[in-house]
């Protein structure tokens, strides 16, 4: 005998299909990143206990897992994204400060420079005694049939044969040899202009031409010449020849030489 159906009532869905449709609802939300924690009404519905549904529990477990591990992977990616940023900042930082010690550096590299530089200029115009340690025995000036002018065109600094002599300042020498009276002598060209004039002298240690520095040795003082013992005859001059001098003394002094 055949059995038919009514028309517009139709047969509940099979246990079977609900749990076919259940999993694959499931592994949509646990693809999507939605973690499904619930039975489905259908499901419940039923009434059949929940244990007896273990395809379901295993997927709604898998689901949660996979959602842990899309998490965890997110956490690292920030992670990874915010060490990044840090070391990013951390290089800015430390080129930042290199650039400032590189520039420190050059400061002050630039400023011992310039400290040399106006330590160096400061040597060459400084002006020191022609003799270290002596002491003016004949003044400017003075007169004595020993000279042919009638008087002194220079001064005396006591000196043995063999003392040290030195340029007085800067400049260039202009003659250095015999100068007759003086007998071996150099006459040097300073650097503002003026002369000066080292006579008696047992050596000369430059030659015409050679530039020379404050209290850089020249020669060795002596007794050549006209004179009656070993000395230094200094002379202060307008020009390089004989009878343009001035006051040796007051000269050395304005440059700042205690004579």
């Amino acid at each position: 005998m055949a059995f038919t159906r009514a028309t517009g009532k139709h047969r509940r869905a099979t246990r079977t299909a609900r749990t076919t449709r259940n999993l694959a609802g499931v592994a949509t939300l646990a693809a999507s990143g939605v973690v499904a924690s619930v039975a489905s009404p259908a499901l419940a519905a039923t009434g059949e206990a929940a244990h007896h549904d273990t395809g379901l529990q295993q997927a709604v477990v898998m689901g949660d897992e996979l959602a842990v591990r899309i998490e965890a992977q997110a956490d690292a990616q920030q992670a990874a994204a915010e060490a990044t940023a840090a070391r990013a900042k951390a290089e800015a930082e430390a080129l930042r400060l290199a650039e400032v010690a590189k520039k420190k550096a050059d400061e002050e590299r630039a400023a011992k420079v310039r400290a040399a530089r106006e330590a160096e200029r400061k040597r060459l115009n400084t002006f020191v005694a022609p003799v270290t340690g002596s002491y003016v025995s004949t003044a400017y000036k003075a007169s004595s049939g020993l000279w042919s002018s009638g008087s002194h065109t220079g001064i005396d600094f006591h000196a043995a044969s063999g003392t040290s002599v030195h340029a007085v300042g800067s400049g260039t020498v202009v003659e250095a040899g015999w100068g007759g009276a003086y007998g071996n002598n150099i006459v040097i060209k300073m650097n503002d202009g003026t002369y000066t004039q080292y006579g008696h002298l047992s050596s000369i240690g430059v030659t015409v031409g050679q530039t020379v520095t404050p209290g850089q040795q020249i020669a060795l003082s002596g007794n050549t010449g006209n004179t009656t013992g070993p000395h230094l005859h200094f002379e202060a001059r307008t020009g390089p020849d004989y009878g343009s001098d001035i006051d040796p003394v007051a000269y050395l002094r304005a440059h700042g030489v205690t004579v």
